[in-house]
């Protein structure tokens, strides 16, 4: 099968796991005798534009003529079985979709987040959960400024997601959601069912990752509000003001984000805590493998939780916060622990069993281990992938042509074959 991969790359310096998830997934496909071909964009490219088309990007957000032509001319040339969209934002734009329409491909799209709903792509604003877009209208977002804090700047993204939103609904053969928590949250966009899937990312086992087991709780990723860095940092205090706190029991920290110099001014009189900032891919498997758990704090509902797996597949338990698909990776008391949401006393709780009880957390790892194995395998992961491929070719949707401004696509909605399979 030749593939085509469509993804926009967030910026180096904002670790992500979509970009893990596009990476992990095109090198398991080309291991396993597919051609990948890759049309990429990524987001560092802005720093070296000109201050002309740095102005343009706004325009681009809505609509980027150059993304459509250069897509629809490698389509052209090396006619591939099907096109595997992932993120489009900021510099591709929904002008892939017309693009792919133009050549006659089938879509297969990966939801990573919220983003076709809300301008920050995580339902979350001014530290609390927000679905105030979630149905209707971007009002709110453009009212809050929710992209990055701006009116100004949120105004392209909210116009890109409501003008294409039919585009999305009827451009597109398969749907991927990573988990059924970010599936039933969009489920106001009403995306034709017979083309929903359920499947979660490919997580793959870094084989020589295992480490001697060390008296210490890892948080890796990004160093944000969203993430719950203020509610780990709020935890980690309550739990180090218990009379039975472990003397020997450490926090490190990986990862980099807008909160790091804050993070490092407070690990400064904590020689308890360790913050390593952003570190490779192998040595934080290391980290994971040889902690006794990885915390993971978010704010957010996590679309899908990516570092739990990871975790997971080191044999390690994640200790996480109860919402999101978090609630759905974990299964408490066996393979992971969850504790109250925003809730810096139950987090330090879950720190001070962790401390207390090493044995039980060991217990808990294997039983990620098998957790990760029975749900995760990669292998079978691929193969739902490409049946999922292989639907989308044989049921491409059937969409009236039309130009991107105007609200006129119709799709056909089949009835999904039982061979196609869904993940979960």
């Amino acid at each position: 099968m030749k593939v085509m991969v469509v993804h926009n790359r967030y910026r180096a310096a904002a670790p992500s796991g979509e970009n893990r998830v596009v990476d992990q997934e095109s090198e398991a496909l080309g291991r396993a005798g597919h051609e990948v071909l890759r049309f990429e964009r990524s987001s560092d490219e802005v720093a070296q534009w000109s201050l002309a088309s740095k102005a343009s990007i706004p325009a681009r957000v809505i609509w980027n003529p150059e993304a459509h032509r250069g897509l629809l001319a490698a389509l052209r040339g090396t006619r591939p079985d099907v096109v595997h969209v992932h993120n489009t934002f900021p510099l591709l734009s929904a002008a892939v979709l017309y693009a792919c329409r133009d050549a006659a491909v089938p879509v297969v799209a990966t939801i990573h987040n919220r983003r076709l709903v809300c301008a920050s792509g995580d339902f979350f604003r001014d530290g609390a959960l927000c679905r105030a877009c979630a149905h209707g209208l971007p009002i709110p977002a453009l009212i809050h400024g929710c992209y990055r804090d701006s009116r100004l700047a949120t105004a392209p993204v909210a116009v890109a997601a409501y003008a294409h939103r039919r585009a999305w609904r009827s451009l597109v053969s398969a749907y991927l959601f990573v988990s059924a928590s970010l599936r039933d949250q969009l489920a106001e966009l009403h995306l034709p069912p017979g083309r929903v899937f359920l499947r979660h990312p490919l997580v793959p086992h870094h084989a020589g990752a295992h480490a001697p087991r060390r008296p210490a709780v890892l948080y890796a990723g990004r160093l944000d509000e969203a993430k719950g860095v203020r509610l780990l940092m709020a935890g980690w205090d309550r739990y180090r003001a218990m009379p039975s706190a472990a003397p020997d029991l450490r926090l490190v920290i990986a990862g980099s984000g807008p909160l790091e110099g804050l993070l490092r001014g407070w690990a400064s009189d904590r020689p308890c805590v360790e913050v390593l900032g952003q570190v490779s891919k192998s040595r934080c498997a290391g980290l994971m493998a040889g902690a006794r758990a990885v915390i993971l704090p978010s704010i957010c509902e996590e679309s899908f939780g990516l570092v739990a797996v990871e975790a997971m597949a080191a044999g390690t338990p994640p200790v996480a916060a109860a919402h999101g698909a978090l609630a759905e990776v974990i299964t408490p008391g066996a393979d992971g622990v969850l504790f109250a949401p925003g809730d810096p006393a139950s987090l330090a709780a879950a720190i001070a069993d962790i401390a207390a009880y090493p044995a039980r957390y060991e217990g808990y790892g294997e039983r990620a281990r098998a957790t990760y194995e029975r749900r995760f395998d990669p292998c079978r992961s691929l193969t739902e992938l490409i049946g999922i491929y292989q639907f989308a070719i044989a049921h491409p949707v059937a969409a009236r042509r039309l130009s991107w401004g105007h609200d006129a696509i119709a799709a056909a909605d089949p009835v999904r074959p039982g061979a196609a399979g869904t993940a979960g």
